[in-house]
């Protein structure tokens, strides 16, 4: 990997080995797959990450707007009620819930929203799922005075309806998608088409760590501040490193920016999560790509899909909305391939129950994204010793899934007496 020069940029990436090569792969995975229309597009924003990576000026003002606008450092907590509870391993929380939009999301799209202001463009797109790429991508349009074109699909607008009123206090469009199934991998299609329509003056913002390159290791950089945190504040906390740090996966973006600072440290272990939905079988009632997939090319990248024998993909399922993506970032697939990290699946009711377990003993109301993290160290845990460190991504806080959880809890939310539903 090319190394960044600079201090700040030096700062950032002097612990990475690892990334794609120049034709933007990881080993058998990742890729360009794209029309001939995006591509001028993708190689000005390739050569405009290239610049940036190595000027002062970018990464001074990520950092000024990541410690005043974000929040950031995140803090890592000792989840000891938790602790206690499963009685093994010392968990802890990377508490990225507390960041400004309540997930890890605007990390990356302040990045990408400074590159499309340095490319001259005026009209920002994105898609989301849960929710939570686009309600930051519509506040950082906001804090700019940029145009914002969230595509959604019509069954997580539903689903998710307060952060589709958070998008459009902030002056986005909501574009609700009616095709497919109407969730993520539909709104990331409509999106790219949008893209191809409007090549002049729009930049596509993309939440996940995926698409064409330079997509998945751009925004792998961008929430690399993750684990790079979790280190410095570990060191400080336990005096080493911890001996497994564990993400819930979708695309794979918080995963991936959590794991990647810690990809050379081989004492620790890797851990990523996917939603197994009401479980792995042949029904594909899931979205556990690497755990029930195999390699295809789906958004302009090479990787893990859902598809049947032919090739075709496959709607997933999961009660997250922000895991139910058909696929996963290429340098997941990599390293599963590679060996370096596992990849296990979490269902919904394991989910849900590591939920009301969050709440009830740390006073944390989670999303269900990290809940399914959560659910896997509540497995682990209690088998390992005492001095073991665990260390999770609490990725996103779970205001925007109280109706979800409360639908499958049966308590009825209309219901002003507080009664559980029939």
């Amino acid at each position: 990997m090319r190394r960044a020069g600079g201090t700040m940029a030096n700062d950032l990436f002097n612990s990475f080995m690892n990334g794609p090569d120049e034709k933007g792969r990881f080993g058998d995975f990742g890729g360009r797959f794209v029309s001939e229309t995006l591509m001028p597009l993708i190689l000005d924003l390739e050569a405009e990450y290239e610049k940036a990576k190595t000027d002062d000026s970018f990464w001074a003002e990520m950092n000024d707007l990541w410690t005043h606008y974000v929040g950031r450092p995140s803090p890592l907590y000792f989840a000891e009620g938790l602790t206690e509870h499963l009685g093994g391993a010392k968990v802890y929380m990377k508490r990225d819930e507390l960041n400004h939009t309540g997930a890890h999301k605007i990390n990356n799209v302040l990045g990408q929203i400074l590159l499309a202001r340095r490319m001259g463009k005026t009209r920002i797109i994105a898609e989301t799922g849960a929710g939570q790429h686009g309600v930051a991508t519509a506040t950082v349009c906001a804090k700019f005075g940029l145009k914002c074109i969230v595509y959604m699909g019509a069954h997580d607008v539903q689903r998710q309806a307060p952060n589709v009123f958070r998008m459009r206090l902030l002056g986005a469009e909501v574009v609700a998608v009616e095709s497919g199934r109407g969730t993520l991998k539909d709104a990331m299609n409509d999106a790219l088409r949008d893209w191809v329509t409007n090549v002049a003056d729009t930049f596509y913002c993309i939440g996940t760590a995926a698409g064409p390159h330079p997509y998945p290791a751009m925004v792998r950089d961008f929430q690399s501040i993750i684990g790079k945190e979790t280190k410095e504040q570990m060191q400080k906390a336990e005096g080493r490193l911890p001996d497994t740090i564990i993400a819930a996966i979708g695309g794979g973006s918080n995963a991936i920016g959590l794991f990647y600072p810690f990809l050379d440290d081989d004492s620790v272990n890797i851990i990523g999560v996917e939603a197994g939905g009401k479980g792995v079988n042949d029904d594909m009632e899931h979205c556990a790509s690497l755990t029930g997939g195999r390699p295809g090319v789906l958004h302009g990248n090479r990787t893990f899909l859902l598809q049947d024998d032919d090739g075709q993909i496959l709607d997933g399922y999961s009660i997250s909305a922000g895991l139910d993506y058909p696929g996963i970032g290429p340098e997941h697939s990599w390293l599963h391939e590679i060996g370096r990290a596992e990849y296990v699946a979490i269902t919904d009711k394991e989910a849900l129950d590591a939920f009301q377990l969050c709440c009830s003993t740390e006073g944390i109301i989670p999303a269900l994204e990290p809940c399914h993290a959560l659910a896997h160290v509540a497995k682990i845990a209690p088998k390992l010793p005492k001095d073991h460190i665990i260390c999770m991504n609490m990725c996103g806080r779970g205001d925007k899934d109280i109706f979800t959880v409360a639908k499958y809890l049966g308590f009825d939310m209309s219901d002003t007496e507080g009664r559980d539903a029939d």
